[in-house]
Formats: C-alpha cells, structure tokens, sequence
C-alpha cells in the first residue's frame, strides 16, 4: 500500500505516488533552475509542464489507471530527457559547430501566428510539408482564378486548421521533439532572431524618406545593369519590330496615294472620300500623306540611327521637315473648316406622285435590285456593247448612299395610293442646298400591283455629298393590302414596320414577305388566325341556358322517382 498524494499541473489534476512526486518534483526543479536565465523562462517551463501533462493524461489513458507510479515519472522524464543529459552535449557540440541541430519527430499541421499575410495558413501548410511558404501562396494565388475555388478552400482551411498559441504547438508545427533539448533548440533560435533583428534594428530606424531613397538608388543600379547587359539585345529586337512595322505603314501610305491621285481609287462606302469631292482634294491628299508620312520616317531615322549607331540626322533638315509638316496641318485645318461651312444650311423640296389604283386593292413593296445606269456609267462600261440584253444587277450592301432612304406608309384620304418624295440636302447657303437637293435623282418603278423602291439615291456626276437623303411618304387607301418584301424591309428603313415580327405571329418563319392591311389607325399585320371573343352579354345568355338545361334535367330525374315510388305502394 502506498500513499498518493493530489497535484495540479497547469490547471490539471492528477493522482501519484508520493516517492513518483518527489522525483517529478525533482525534475522539474532541475529544469527551472536551467532556464532560469533565459528571457522567456517562465513560458519555457510553463510549456515544459504543459507536455508533461499530455504525457501523464496518455500514459493514463493507455494503462486505463488513475494514478502516476514512479515508472510512469521515469518514462516521462526519458522521453523529455535530463537537463545534465542535454547540457553535456551541449558542452561537447559547441566548439565544433554553432548550428543548433536536433531530432525531428513528427509534424503537426497548425496556422503559422509568426510568418502570415492573412491568418497563417499557407505559411502551416508550407511547414508541414517542410518547403517555402512562397509556393504555397502562389498556388493559392494562382487557384483563384478557377472560379474562386482557391479563396473558398483558404476560407475551410482557415476555420479548420488551429493556430498554434503555444511554444509546444509552433515546434511541433516545424517537427522538432517536444522535449528539453527542443524547447532548449527552439528557445536559442528566437534569441538568435531576437539578436538578428537588434543588429538590423539601426536600419530599420532610419527615416522612411532615406529608405525610400535607398530603394529608388538600387532600383536604378539594377536596371542599368539589365540594359547593359540583356536588355540591349531585347531593346535591339523590339527596335527592329518597330522599324519593320513603321517600314510597312510607310509602303501602305505611298500605294495609297499613288492608287488615290494616279489612278482616282478611292476607299469604297467612306464619306469622307465623297465630302471632298473635286474641290482641291489633290492639295487635301497631298497634305494628309505629308502629315501621316513625315512622323513615320522621322521614327524610321531615328532607330535607324540608334540600332546602327549612323549619323544623327542634321539640325537643317529637321527644320525643314517641321516646317513642311505644319504647312500641310495648315493646309488640312484650313480645307476641314472650308468644307465645313458647306454644311451649315438645308434646303428641302418635295414632290407629289399619283399612283394607279388597283382592281383587288393590293399592293406588293419590293426592292428595286436592278442597277440604273447613268450616261458616263454607260459609256464607261460599253453598255450597248458589253452588256446588252443583261440586267445588271445592284447587291452592293456597302454603298456609301445606302440607309439615305426612309418609306413611311400612311393611310390615304383617297381611293387611290400616293407617293411624296422629300428630298433634304445641306450646302454654304440656303440657294446651295436646294441645287444639291434638285440634283439628287431617285428612280421607283410602279408595275400594276408592283412597286419597286430604289435603295440608295444618285447624284450628278462630279458632285460632292452634301447628306442627302429622302423621306418617301407612301398613303394607301383603307383597306388596302400591302405585302412588303423582307429585302426592302432589311435594306430601307420603314419607319417601324417590321417584317420579321409579322411572320413570327403568323407562325411563318420562312416567308420571304408579310401582308399588312391599312387599317384607321395606320397599317397593321394581317393576322391570318381570327380569334373570336364572346361579349359579356353572349356569356350570360350563353350560362343561362346551361343552367336551364341543368334544372330541366334534375326535375326529370325528380318526377322519374315519384313514378317509381307510386307503382311501389301499389302493389
């Protein structure tokens, strides 16, 4: 029978021996009187304690016992080691190397509170795994751009993983053997860092305004010495790219010009081009090249110079070349605010057409594709020789006076269609406009029920475009039927009718035309399903008789029973 005694170690309670206490007693004596020099002896024992306690409670568990014995106290204390054990080696390793090495024992996975940007998670990961916290941190970087996956995972991991708080659970997070010679190992890394940092601490006092300078000065050393280095062949390459690129947009200026002034090409659907017109647009051409040129050889010379190390061109010739490229900006301001004033007056005429009625009051809209050829057009091309007895036909969809037309169809007060042709120009003044409106010409055909829309209008020859272009009114008679054409619905603009919708309520997806009727309110989409809706009044009577028929019914079913029941009680 022995006798047993209570202690409490850090907040925990345990049964032993008395002769097992004297010698724990003994030993932790011993390890407080060790580190009783050290700075953080108090967190050092008290950790110590700390272990010592988990120790007990497994050894506890293990055995299914209550009480320490004097075996378990020794076992502890082998695990945890003596302080003469450690401080022999100590003695021994000391002249040979000043790196504190050590056993490592078994990883544990905690949030590192000393090396974190957010809560010390990749900085754990990257000591459990024994490897640089940089690439765990990349790899949760570059996983964010997987539909966020990574910062959802950073987010469980944080809430999952512990932080280590303690001494014991930041050196079991790096590996190293919770005992003394780890909490002695571990103790003489932080006065290392601690000293490390005191050595650093004059630098890092210095005002923040020298630091600055200090980095901008390393910064500017570390790139001279790229661009002296490999950054002189990579600026050599992008050099080259750039003179081969502004080489290429040189060639492309010149064959513009020689395609433009030589031979009178012009790009095909820009306004610009027909805004110009035959008024000085040779000085105009030849300003825009000189002002888009002259920069792309100036950069051209320049690399030149800087790649082969020729000589800089000379303080006359770039006079000269200055003086030439604000002449021709000159030139080009000038010729923009002269063509400009040719655009700040209207002019309108309009004109009045009857058309043919028809016998069944239908009308069918279509898109004028034959191409109208004008006198020079005729003779250009040879017509009569070329091309007679072929149509030719019109399918340029990028004409420059494409979209100038705008049909709006409108009930008519009479029995018979019209047609009003609105024709709006602008020029210098208001006698200008109206000769730029009076030289527009339009062309539409009426073939019996046929009436054929030009898409575009067409101006004199060597005229310039003074944005014209032409609102035709169309009035159709009550209850006329018109049936538009998809292309001349795609191609003009018909001021809201759609024919696309028309079909798609018709249920006619593939139709190439819609019907429309001219209703009071203006045309609408012929519905080829009626539905009709009962009136409230056809809705009663309409119940009244159900119910009528209800009662008649239930009266029948009534007297039917009677009868029954009377021939019953007779017999």
């Amino acid at each position: 029978m022995n006798k047993t005694i209570i202690i409490n170690i850090n907040g925990i309670v345990f049964h032993i021996e008395e002769d097992a206490y004297e010698i724990l007693k003994n030993y932790m004596t011993d390890v407080k009187r060790h580190f009783s020099n050290s700075a953080d002896s108090l967190e050092i024992t008290t950790d110590i304690e700390n272990r010592v306690a988990e120790m007990f409670n497994e050894l506890l568990a293990t055995e299914n016992k209550q009480v320490i014995v004097e075996q378990d106290v020794h076992a502890v204390i082998e695990q945890m080691g003596r302080v003469e054990d450690f401080e022999n080696l100590e003695d021994e390793t000391a002249s040979a190397n000043t790196q504190y090495t050590y056993d490592t024992g078994t990883r544990r996975l905690f949030r590192d509170p000393d090396d974190h940007l957010v809560s010390g998670v990749c900085a754990g990961i990257a000591n459990y795994f024994d490897i640089q916290p940089l690439w765990i941190r990349l790899a949760f970087a570059l996983s964010f751009f997987f539909a966020g996956s990574g910062l959802l995972l950073y987010i469980i991991l944080w809430i999952v993983i512990p932080q280590a708080s303690t001494r014991a659970d930041r050196m079991a997070m790096k590996g190293q053997k919770l005992n003394l010679q780890g909490f002695k190992d571990n103790l003489e890394e932080e006065l290392s860092s601690v000293r490390n940092h005191l050595n650093n601490l004059h630098q890092e006092a210095r005002p923040a305004i020298y630091k600055m300078r200090d980095f901008i000065g390393d910064l500017l050393l570390h790139l001279h010495l790229f661009f002296m280095g490999a950054g002189k062949i990579i600026i050599k390459i992008i050099g080259f790219a750039v003179l081969l690129a502004c080489f290429g947009l040189a060639i492309f200026l010149v064959v513009l010009l020689i395609m433009v002034m030589g031979f009178h090409v012009t790009p095909h659907g820009e306004p610009m081009w027909n805004i110009i017109g035959n008024e000085h647009n040779d000085a105009i051409y030849i300003a825009a090249f000189i002002t888009a040129f002259l920069p792309v050889v100036t950069i051209i010379l320049a690399i030149i110079s800087a790649l082969f190390n020729t000589r800089p061109i000379g303080r006359s010739v770039i006079t000269t070349l200055v003086v030439v490229w604000v002449f021709s900006i000159v030139v080009l301001v000038y010729s923009a605010i002269h063509i400009a004033r040719n655009f700040r007056s209207s002019g309108t005429i309009s004109q009045t057409i009857d058309l043919k009625a028809t016998p069944d009051n239908v009308y069918y809209l279509k898109l004028n594709d034959i191409m109208h050829l004008s006198h020079e057009d005729s003779l250009r091309l040879n017509a009569d020789g070329h091309f007679k007895n072929v149509t030719i036909k019109n399918d340029d969809e990028n004409d420059d006076e494409s979209n100038s037309i705008s049909i709006n169809i409108v009930k008519a007060d009479v029995n018979h269609p019209v047609l009003i042709e609105t024709t709006i120009a602008h020029g210098y003044d208001e006698t200008d406009a109206l000769i730029n409106a009076r030289n527009v010409n339009y062309v539409f055909l009426q073939q019996d029920s046929v009436i054929k829309f030009d898409e575009k209008l067409t101006r004199n020859a060597n005229t310039p475009w003074r944005y014209e272009h032409m609102d035709i009114t169309l009035q159709i008679p009550l209850n006329a039927k018109v049936v538009i054409d998809q292309e001349l619905n795609n191609r003009i603009n018909m001021d809201g009718i759609n024919v696309g919708d028309c079909n798609n309520t018709n249920k006619r997806d593939n139709a190439t035309s819609a019907t429309f009727i001219m209703m009071d309110n203006g045309l609408q989409c012929k519905i080829d399903t009626v539905v009709t809706v009962k009136t409230k009044a056809q809705i009663d009577s309409a119940r009244r008789v159900e119910n009528a028929k209800t009662i008649a019914r239930l009266q029948a079913q009534v007297d039917s029973a009677r009868i029954v029941d009377s021939l019953q009680k007779k017999k």
